[in-house]
């Protein structure tokens, strides 16, 4: 009896075992770089705005593509956000970008050079926007802006799109309703602590290190965009169909929201490049993007959100060919 039970024990321990190797192998498959030899050469990547989101993200992700494909030079290029990485991918002045679907919608809305080659490789984090004043500020409203000194983000900026389309549902003129300053995140706090400015408009994946830092040492407060506001934008048109109202969670700003949450707007985050792109790259950049949301998300909170089942959602853009080849290959 003692020897049919050691016999069957050890059975199952290789059954076990087996099962544990697949697993194993199942696992380095999936975090071992794609085909036999990375992809090598150099590409662009348009960013954003010092102490922005997207630049802290485009930095983090070049360090993952290193590890992986090091025969990959990653350039790094400023810039003021979303619209102009829309454009310069576009054009062929970058490869990849992030950019919010709002930008990339209007951009072919309205039929601007290139728009019909941009492609989406993955859909990212969602931006929210945050409407910054001081504490003690009588703005309890964006309709309280009328007459105030606001930042609405540079010139070809994603925030500039989103704050003259919030005005514009309050019934406020971006251009002569307000004294518009052209700041975003990386100068905006500082313009707000030295009372240059009243208001300034910022979207971003949540946190955004500007807005941590000055919570640090300066008493803000958040300004509620609510519902009926988004409602508004979306009877506008163009490509207003992407915002949705929302919630900013309490999480997000602890010690300046205390436990509150602030109604406001989201809009998702696009990883975008061109249809010329070398397909194979694609696929290796498609993957490593999936693969380092948990590295990424320890330094950009907002790209935890990264998502395989989510990423192939690019609206309005069609899937990049070596994108949809990779979200093919992990298909359940």
């Amino acid at each position: 009896m003692l020897k049919v039970f050691s016999r069957i024990s050890r059975r199952r321990a290789l059954q076990g075992a087996a099962a544990g190797f697949v697993a194993f192998g199942l696992l380095l498959w999936w975090l071992l770089p794609l085909g036999d030899e990375p992809p090598t050469g150099t590409i662009t990547f348009s960013t954003g705005t010092r102490l922005g989101v997207y630049q802290e993200y485009g930095k983090l992700l070049r360090t993952a593509l290193d590890k992986d494909m090091p025969g990959l030079k990653v350039k790094l290029v400023n810039s003021d956000g979303s619209q102009e990485n829309v454009a310069r991918v576009a054009t062929g002045n970058a490869d990849f970008t992030i950019a919010a679907a709002d930008a990339v919608g209007t951009y072919e809305m309205d039929g601007k050079p290139g728009a019909a080659a941009l492609r989406g490789v993955a859909r990212l984090y969602d931006d929210y926007v945050q409407l910054i004043v001081p504490r003690d500020s009588d703005i309890d409203s964006v309709a309280d802006l009328r007459g105030k000194r606001v930042a609405i983000g540079p010139g070809r900026s994603g925030v500039r799109l989103i704050a003259n389309r919030v005005l514009t549902a309050a019934g406020i003129d971006p251009k002569k309703g307000v004294v518009p300053v052209a700041a975003g995140i990386d100068t905006g706090p500082d313009l707000l602590e030295r009372g240059k400015i009243d208001a300034f408009f910022w979207s971003g994946g949540l946190p955004t290190d500007g807005l941590k830092d000055l919570a640090k040492h300066y008493a803000f407060r958040f300004v509620p965009i609510e519902a009926d506001l988004v409602a508004k934008m979306h009877a506008q048109g163009d490509a207003t169909r992407y915002y949705r109202a929302t919630n900013m969670p309490e999480s997000a700003y602890p010690t300046i929201q205390r436990g509150s949450t602030v109604p406001t707007i989201a809009v998702s985050n696009l990883l975008v490049t061109r249809k010329d792109m070398n397909v194979r790259l694609t696929e290796w950049i498609t993957k490593i993007v999936i693969k380092s949301r948990d590295g990424i998300g320890k330094r950009v909170h907002s790209a935890q959100l990264v998502d395989l089942r989510t990423a192939i959602y690019t609206d309005p853009l069609a899937l990049h060919e070596g994108a949809r080849r990779y979200y093919r290959s992990v298909k359940p």
